[in-house]
């Protein structure tokens, strides 16, 4: 976090250091945003006046409790979960549940206040919020992972509701999760409330498009910085990394819009298949068998599978960054720079270290950051929570088409916003600056609340 803060923003982020001691990820993710705001200041001085920086930096509520269940074996098991409803100045709380023992305070906070500004850069009534647990699904049998959903709830629902605050699923939840989410909350409230959790299945409420709506929108958003450029996606060598919900849809996407994909990963290593990866192999592997990458490389002879290897050492037109924060460090983005990259979009939250990031803007490439590059996912949520308001159901191909209209619109307002602040081609500065004007003036025109 070495970039220069302006002076009047100095004290904030020294402020958010003091109060928030120990949450590097969230200490990062605000920095990030606050190198940005200083041409804003000097056009909106009014906003250090009411002090809406300091406002937004602030959640307005964090949540945080015990969640006792009983394993199979019928010992007694703790965790702790959270929920950190950050900022509703755009509307309900909008943002998904993690379940993964990485997960603490500084994690869902980091989490939260990203989710601010993904989510006034969709241009859908949504606020920001996060939530999650340190509990581990993996290993776990569906009736204990029903009885731990059902015991998260069971504390959880009394600050839900679909005018206060709607949870999605996000890693280590998916619809097998929400399903039982929303099995507790209904039996608790004695409400079929389908708006208050998005992510459910098709049959009760679910939203066409939804599950592949991250991975489609970050390659929405990566063709729409190419063709600023005047290039496409077409033949493009690609690699992505990880091999869950978002990557395999970024990968499925990419295909369908002529990309050449021949990498990704997964914790173990990475998988090289330089004809091209062989899409439904990696679906089943992963998706139905529940088994490792490796094992498409001992399927497929001329794959090839490197453990613990780095993803980002093969040569590529374009990087997709889909498995979790801060895996892209200034050395990743040196190497992909070096091999010819073109652009880069984060199909996953702050997945690029600031290092990386000034690697990249320095080298002059497409970047996309995660808070617009990846907003497809929230954006199909808010359009199910449209759908359950009103009763309907949409086709695929209804909810695709305004995703893809969304993610260019995103793209649209990053691009001219950062022309306007005196930083063309710098998507990071669009994004945030974006977003923070639609956030700040809707605080404005709601009083101190």
């Amino acid at each position: 976090m070495s970039a220069y803060l302006d002076e009047k923003l100095e004290p904030i982020f020294q402020d958010v250091l003091h109060r928030n001691p120990g949450e590097q990820e969230f200490h990062q993710a605000v920095h990030e945003v606050l190198e940005t705001l200083g041409p804003v200041l000097v056009k909106h001085p009014e906003f250090v006046d009411s002090r809406i920086i300091q406002r937004i930096c602030e959640p307005e509520r964090q949540i945080i409790f015990r969640v006792p269940w009983q394993d199979d074996n019928g010992e007694i098991q703790i965790n702790r979960a959270f929920r950190v409803e950050f900022n509703s100045a755009l509307g309900p709380y909008k943002g998904g549940m993690r379940f993964h023992p990485s997960v603490y305070l500084g994690i869902i906070k980091f989490l939260g206040f990203e989710q601010i500004f993904k989510n006034a850069l969709t241009g859908l009534p949504i606020g920001g919020g996060k939530g999650g647990s340190d509990f581990d699904p993996k290993g776990r049998s569906d009736s204990e992972i029903m009885r731990f959903c059902q015991s998260l709830m069971t504390e959880l629902y009394r600050h839900l509701g679909e005018y206060t605050d709607v949870p999605a699923g996000d890693i280590g939840v998916s619809q097998r999760e929400i399903g039982y989410l929303f099995g507790q909350y209904k039996r608790i409230t004695n409400r079929y409330e389908s708006g208050v959790l998005t992510g459910k299945g098709l049959g009760w409420g679910g939203s066409c498009a939804r599950t592949e709506a991250t991975g489609y929108g970050t390659v929405f958003f990566v063709q729409e910085m190419l063709k600023a450029r005047g290039e496409s996606l077409d033949g493009r060598k690609m690699v992505v990394s990880g091999s869950g919900n978002v990557a395999i849809y970024a990968i499925q996407k990419a295909q369908q819009l002529g990309a050449h994909v021949i990498a990704c990963s997964d914790s173990s290593g990475i998988l090289v298949d330089e004809e091209g990866l062989d899409l439904d192999r990696i679906r089943r592997i992963k998706e139905v068998e529940r088994r490792r990458i490796s094992d498409y490389a001992d399927e497929k002879p001329n794959a090839r599978y490197v453990q613990d290897g780095n993803v980002w050492r093969v040569p590529c037109d374009v990087a997709l960054p889909c498995a979790t924060q801060n895996e892209l460090n200034g050395q990743d983005a040196k190497y992909l720079v070096e091999n010819g990259c073109r652009a880069v979009a984060e199909g996953a939250n702050m997945p690029t270290t600031p290092e990386g990031a000034q690697v990249f803007r320095e080298a002059g490439i497409a970047y996309g950051p995660g808070k617009a590059a990846n907003a497809g996912g929230v954006a199909t949520s808010a359009l199910e929570m449209q759908q359950n308001a009103s009763r309907d159901s949409w086709s695929f191909e209804h909810t695709e088409n305004r995703l893809e209209q969304i993610m260019v619109n995103i793209h649209r307002d990053c691009f001219e916003t950062a022309e306007t602040f005196g930083s063309p081609g710098n998507y990071v500065v669009g994004a945030n600056i974006a977003a923070f004007l639609r956030v700040a003036r809707a605080m404005e025109a709601q009083g101190l609340i």
